[in-house]
């Protein structure tokens, strides 16, 4: 006769490897706060802070820039533009950036551009440390490599991301204007006033918080994919893949729970005005 133990074992299979991912993830995170939040540490991660602060903006934003610049041109700005010009309310135009630009598709696109040129980054320079044996020789030499590598980076993502997400939604704003003025025919001041009519410090505040939220996601994801790197160089090519696919799932879903918990806490930002 099977044991209960033995069911649950075969029941919970599949599943044990995505669970395992996800406790050393969440530990992984846990460790990194724990670092971040001791001022003794703080020597330790400062000067990785600041480069990878520093190499974040350097390669992530003009690609942020330009995307969404692209996307408020032709998504908000041209197609619901048209869709605008067809009720003759194209002035309205400002305010539909609101919905499109800075409460979701700003954040969206700086979250999925960050993944794709730093995520990578970051898992392919710990992965090949893993392959190549330089985390252990750091622990053997008493240098813990979360302490002096990870939590840094992880910490670098989230702000710099917040400082990406005000650059996107200006250019995405611009993009829309551009289209909804310059090529639909639309008033400067007609979008203006729609764009600030329905625009609140509520909805910068929550954008940026989001993007904050993704970078800790990214950083934690990418880093964990990275440190369980295994398999020389093809298994760092799986550990990027995985992390890329990884990061982008849970920012959708994220990005999910976050809007419809925001409408939710703060009906008024509902309302088109």
């Amino acid at each position: 006769m099977t044991s209960p133990l033995a069911i649950l074992s075969a029941a919970t299979g599949p599943a044990r490897p995505r669970l395992e991912r996800l406790g050393g993830m969440l530990a992984l995170l846990a460790a990194s706060v724990r670092v971040l939040a001791s001022p003794a540490r703080f020597p330790t991660w400062r000067t990785e802070f600041v480069l990878h602060s520093i190499f974040i903006l350097r390669v992530a934003a003009l690609p942020i820039a330009i995307s969404v610049a692209a996307w408020g041109f032709g998504g908000p700005g041209l197609q619901a533009g048209n869709f605008l010009v067809t009720f003759g309310s194209i002035d309205r135009a400002g305010g539909f950036m609101v919905v499109a630009i800075v409460r979701e598709f700003g954040t969206f696109v700086t979250a999925t551009v960050v993944a794709g040129v730093v995520g990578t980054t970051i898992t392919a320079e710990l992965g090949a440390r893993r392959v190549r044996g330089e985390l252990d020789a750091l622990r053997t030499l008493g240098v813990d490599p979360i302490a002096s590598i990870v939590a840094p980076r992880i910490l670098a993502l989230a702000l710099m991301m917040m400082l990406l997400d005000v650059l996107a939604l200006l250019c995405g704003v611009l993009g829309g204007y551009v289209a909804a003025v310059g090529v639909l025919g639309g008033t400067t001041g007609g979008f203006v006033t729609s764009f600030f009519a329905n625009a609140t410090f509520l909805d910068l505040a929550a954008s940026v918080l989001k993007v904050g939220l993704f970078g800790v996601l990214i950083g934690v994801i990418c880093s964990y994919r990275g440190l369980t790197a295994s398999g020389g160089a093809a298994g760092v090519g799986r550990a990027v893949n995985d992390a890329v696919v990884g990061s982008l799932v849970a920012i959708f879903l994220v990005n999910l729970l976050y809007t419809q918990w925001f409408l939710a806490e703060f009906p008024e930002v509902g309302v088109f005005r």
